[in-house]
């Protein structure tokens, strides 16, 4: 079973412990994650995972004790915003990307998109897909 786990892509398990630090009400250490998580991950796999997830600016971390409590930066849908701005930024003609982007859009995508736009998008769905969110808000 153990090799079935080392086979789980990383995106996998970096989205189980982010499921589980979204569910908590309070920071989680290591070893409180693993605990949530209930699948066997060894504590050691665990803080491999967060502290990729703090490289990244995908978590927040403060001291607890000698080790680390996590908290999420962000969250889902901000992930889900900075991570789409990853994907834009990594192409020098943005116009092509959004306007494939654009046009692969579903017409209620495209009513929602265009509704933001035009509340300059603060429509109150929650969203925050403005730039000011680009950065991690701690939301």
């Amino acid at each position: 079973m153990a090799e079935e786990q080392e086979r789980r892509p990383a995106g996998e398990l970096e989205a189980s412990v982010l499921a589980a630090l979204w569910a908590a009400e309070t920071p989680l250490t290591p070893g409180e994650v693993q605990r949530a998580l209930a699948d066997g991950l060894a504590r050691t796999t665990v803080t491999t995972i967060l502290t990729r997830l703090y490289a990244k600016g995908t978590v927040t971390r403060d001291r607890a004790g000698r080790g680390y409590a996590y908290r999420p930066a962000q969250d889902a849908h901000g992930l889900t915003a900075r991570r789409m701005h990853a994907e834009l930024d990594k192409d020098e003609d943005r116009g092509t990307v959004l306007a494939r982007f654009v046009s692969a859009l579903s017409s209620e995508d495209e009513q929602m998109l265009r509704a933001l736009l035009d509340d300059g998008g603060d429509s109150g769905t929650g969203g925050g897909t403005g730039s000011g969110d680009r950065g991690g808000t701690g939301r």
